[in-house]
């Protein structure tokens, strides 16, 4: 990666990777890591780090092993590799941090990999196709599970979590953080293609190590902050800080992850698929169990895919405006100065 020296396009490189890395993990921070930081407001933050730390470096290495120096899992292997790289590859990113700091779901994956995508329009639409049933599937399985354990679980943790001096099991905490492993994992590899679209298709040893020291210092952020503004998108949900709900979510969404990992190896939105699981397990834990008024839950249904499909119109015409410049300059004149 730094092979060729300080060169513009290296520098261009480096300063991309460092950007999409950090504005992807601050924007999917609800998905994976954002029951976890809920169940685990009276940990150390320190403990936090270490341990989401570990799980990225494991995860990491060996996908680099067993791919033999492939970081991204093969998540790439549609995406054309940039030749040179410029102030247009840079931009999703900062944009991206931006939108994030105000709490909006955006596509990462359409928003990042579109700008390597712009000449093969075949790839956006499959990448849109996959996150659309991911979403309709998230839905839907969230619905038949949570009608199925809304009244003997959920409704237990529920009544349980709110009555004063109940001591949740230590096993349950143990849980949580095991199934916390499993799902960070499956979403290190999901969005690998993001997180390494800007780095060499075959990583050095040197190049992992600088991976991998980078990604570990962004996370101490991350636990510092405690997830950010975008946390809130989850705090909003019906007892998502209670570690024994929060469980079953990560195990639900990790095996969907799981699943789309293995179907096939097009990059998706996993935002699309995390707040399907959300909305489904709403509806189904209203239906059963009423917690809340129809109207508060179906604001807030409406309200996360609302903004996750602004997000992603967002991306979008980010792309387009950043790769078809010189169009969309020449119609805004035509049409509004000429």
């Amino acid at each position: 990666m730094l092979a060729d020296g300080f060169s513009l396009n290296t520098i261009y490189m480096v300063v991309g990777f460092l950007l999409s890395m950090f504005s992807c993990v601050s924007n999917d921070i609800i998905q994976t890591l954002g029951t976890f930081l809920s169940a685990n407001k009276n940990t150390k933050s320190v403990y936090i780090w270490l341990f989401i730390s570990a799980v990225l470096v494991i995860t990491i290495t060996t996908g680099w092993v067993v791919n033999e120096g492939d970081l991204s899992f093969g998540r790439l292997d549609r995406i054309p590799v940039a030749e040179t790289f410029s102030i247009i590859h840079v931009l999703p990113p900062i944009i991206l941090l931006i939108l994030t700091r105000y709490g909006i779901p955006v596509a990462t994956a359409f928003l990042i990999l579109s700008i390597f995508s712009v000449s093969n329009a075949e790839v956006i639409g499959l990448m849109l196709t996959k996150s659309f049933i991911g979403y309709g599937t998230a839905l839907i399985c969230a619905i038949i599970i949570y009608s199925i354990i809304a009244r003997p679980i959920e409704r237990y943790f529920y009544y349980t979590q709110k009555k004063q001096g109940t001591q949740i099991s230590k096993w349950w905490m143990v849980a949580k953080w095991c199934s916390t492993a499993f799902l960070w994992s499956q979403w290190i590899m999901q969005d690998a293609a993001i997180l390494f679209v800007f780095l060499p298709r075959k990583a050095s040893v040197g190049e992992l190590i600088f991976v991998l020291t980078a990604c570990t210092l962004f996370l101490g952020v991350v636990a510092y902050n405690r997830g950010g503004e975008i946390q809130k998108i989850v705090k909003m949900k019906t007892n998502v800080q209670d570690p024994r709900s929060a469980t079953i979510i990560d195990l639900i969404y990790a095996s969907l992850l799981l699943y789309f990992v293995t179907l096939n190896n097009i990059p998706m939105s996993t935002t699309w698929v995390f707040l399907g699981l959300l909305a489904g397990r709403e509806i189904a834990l209203y239906h059963r169990l009423r917690f809340e008024s129809p109207k508060k839950m179906y604001k807030h249904v409406f309200k996360d895919l609302a903004k996750v499909t602004f997000g992603m119109i967002i991306s979008l015409l980010v792309v387009v405006i950043l790769t078809q410049f010189h169009i969309v300059k020449d119609f805004f004149i035509m049409h509004f100065m000429g």
